[in-house]
């Protein structure tokens, strides 16, 4: 079933269109990545589709009850309710089911008349239907496994929602729009504030979803997890790959091949058509000349290859340092609890190292301490011999936000007045940023402009040891590809904080991972991390699996003979009258969730937060006697029934 039809969407700031005749269609199930460079137009094209701006021509339309859902990437939430009340209010329609059915089941055990107890058992049944149909069973279950899921775990629960951090409100947005569970979803940039077991959960989820939906992402990794589809937007226009993002970059890469090869074989016919000309305009082959004027004049001319590029980056030729650049012994901090404790590693020269680990668990602390910008509680940091530090801070502070662009990049001192103006022109212009652009002040420029001239400014630095917080952010897929090749050719040492798996996994050669208070050395890039932690969750849930009780001995419900005796006359109700069906279809969905909450106990992750642990043990406790009472419940249905 078709979703979503766009055509000739044309959409213009200024004299220039941003949106040029955008056209593709969307069905049931696609998931379709919106990819671009910076500027191009995807967040304008997603409101376009979300009826939050206008085009300037062409049409949208949106299939006929197909309820959408748009996550946009700023949040704002009133005052007076806290973070579940807020997510909560996503499934208030469903909330009001529930209570209506439990109200009519009050009724139904209290009413005697035959012929009312019949309209209230038809409209219960009606209702439970209803609830079976939207899955709407378990939606305090269904709260807290999205909250946690997206890093708002049970501390967060009481907190005011509009007292949260603006990335902390964008995830609960983004936990209220998974809630509602809209038919058709327009995510812009969700993976934004995210960590990455918060985005892996996201993935999981997403992939698993039935919705169809648009994705912004410049993550790599979630969007070879999630898409099954690829829109290119670029000059104003889209192009369609089938597929994740691997699969249409080895296709844009095949399309290139074919494109360069057409364009080019035109350009030469041209060139020959056009020399011809010129040398027998006048003589015996004039006739010839003029008949292939009038061919060039009608000639379709081949459009110039859809190619994305972005700028690319340089470092200079690093000075050389002492074989070992920093020298950990014993280091120690707290913040209100530990974030580190007995940290001991050394960084050699040439090495690339890189940190990551949850939000909130002291990786920037970390770094300042390693910068001698944070005194740490305990232990020491050695720098090494000859050891020039150049940084690069997320917040881009370097940056003074009055300051033109080109003020901004390169300090007077570095070089003579007299080549100050040039070198900072040229620099930028390495960095795509030239014109108007180069005098524009910083507070103007888009974040991917700031973080490209923050970048500049680190490469005139001269630095042979590089320590980048965030450097991705606000940079879009093909200006990442330039910065790790850029990092992979660089001839000194880095250490880098990230989110970003790809990114990580490209460039480390080491890893420095928070797991709770203690921070693992690992001698390898990402995708050797991430093997070793599977293989340790895989440890542990065999060894929950080999201590669980045999699924045999478990009690199930029976019919008991013995009890429904032909002496036995009418028994008395001890539950409100359901069909045998619905209460079946309770004892799945319990014994789903039980096994759901062994499988989370089973994971090393799970016991880094004690309140979680004693969540879930305090769910499973309450779920093994619930599902002894539906037991019971069943076999009263099952006995009245016979």
């Amino acid at each position: 079933m078709q979703v979503l039809h766009v055509e000739g969407i044309r959409k213009y700031f200024g004299p220039n269109p941003v949106l040029d005749g955008v056209t593709f269609d969307l069905y049931a199930g696609d998931r379709a990545g919106l990819v671009g460079p910076n500027g191009s137009g995807k967040t304008t094209l997603l409101k376009i589709i979300a009826g939050l701006e206008s085009p300037d021509g062409g049409e949208c339309q949106i299939t006929t009850g197909i309820r959408l859902g748009y996550l946009e990437q700023h949040a704002e939430f009133l005052p007076g309710r806290t973070v579940w009340e807020e997510a909560q209010s996503a499934l208030q329609h469903l909330l009001e089911l529930q209570h209506e059915a439990e109200r009519t089941a009050a009724l139904l055990a209290e009413i005697q008349r035959p012929d009312e107890r019949a309209r209230l058992a038809a409209r219960f049944d009606r209702l439970q239907q209803e609830l079976h149909r939207l899955n709407a069973y378990h939606l305090d279950h269904k709260i807290e496994q999205i909250l946690v899921g997206l890093g708002l775990g049970p501390d967060f629960f009481d907190r005011p929602a509009c007292e949260l951090s603006g990335g902390e409100q964008n995830r609960l947005l983004l936990a209220k729009l998974l809630l509602s569970e809209p038919d058709f979803m327009l995510l812009d940039e969700p993976s934004n504030h995210l960590d990455i077991e918060a985005t892996r959960w996201l993935e999981e989820f997403l992939a698993n979803h039935r919705a169809a939906m648009i994705i912004v992402s410049h993550d790599r990794y979630f969007l070879d997890k999630v898409t099954t589809r690829t829109l290119e937007l670029f000059r104003g226009t889209v192009e369609t790959f089938p597929g994740n993002f691997s699969a249409y970059r080895r296709q844009k890469e095949e399309r290139l091949l074919v494109a360069r090869r057409t364009y080019e074989k035109q350009l030469e016919e041209i060139e020959k058509a056009e020399e011809f000309i010129r040398r027998h305009h006048y003589g015996q082959k004039a006739a010839q000349a003029q008949d292939r004027r009038k061919k060039l004049e009608r000639i379709e001319l081949v459009e110039p290859p859809r190619e994305i590029t972005a700028p690319p980056i340089q470092f200079p030729a690093a000075e050389r340092s002492g074989d070992i650049v920093l020298r950990v012994e014993n280091l120690g901090k707290s913040f209100g609890r530990p974030l580190f404790k007995g940290l001991t590693f050394e960084i050699a020269r040439g090495q690339r190292w890189g940190i990551l680990g949850p939000n909130g668990c002291g990786k920037s602390t970390l770094l300042k301490c390693l910068l001698g910008e944070v005194e740490p509680d305990e232990g020491r940091v050695i720098r090494g011999h000859n050891v020039i530090v150049g940084y690069f801070d997320q917040h881009l502070t370097c940056l003074p936000p009055d300051l033109p662009a080109m003020d901004a990049v390169l300090p007077t001192s570095i070089v003579g007045d007299d080549l100050v103006e040039q070198k900072r022109r040229d620099l930028l212009a390495k960095f795509g940023i030239t014109g108007d652009r180069a005098l524009t002040p910083v507070r103007n420029l888009s974040g991917g402009e700031r973080c490209r001239v923050a970048l500049a400014r680190l490469t005139a630095a001269k630095a042979n040891f590089l320590v980048l917080d965030e450097p991705t952010n606000h940079l879009d897929l093909w200006a990442r590809d330039a910065l790790e090749q850029a990092l992979r050719r660089f001839d000194g040492t880095v250490l880098f904080v990230s989110h970003d798996r790809y990114f990580i996994d490209q460039v480390a050669d080491h890893l420095l991972v928070f797991e709770g208070a203690e921070v693992r050395v690992i001698h390898g890039n990402y995708a050797m991390y991430q093997a070793l932690a599977d293989a340790r969750r895989a440890e542990s849930a065999q060894k929950i699996k080999d201590t669980a009780p045999d699924e045999s001995q478990v009690r199930r419900p029976s019919k008991r003979a013995d009890d429904r005796g032909e002496g036995s006359g009418k028994r008395k109700r001890r539950f409100p009258y359901r069909k045998v069906e619905d209460i079946e279809a309770d004892i799945l969905q319990h014994e789903a969730r039980r096994e759901e909450i062994h499988r989370e106990l089973s994971k090393p992750e799970t016991y880094r937060h004690g309140d979680r642990v004693k969540r879930l043990k305090q769910e499973l406790e309450e779920l093994e006697q619930k599902l002894q009472s539906l037991y019971a419940h069943w076999e009263e249905a099952m006995e009245l029934n016979g």
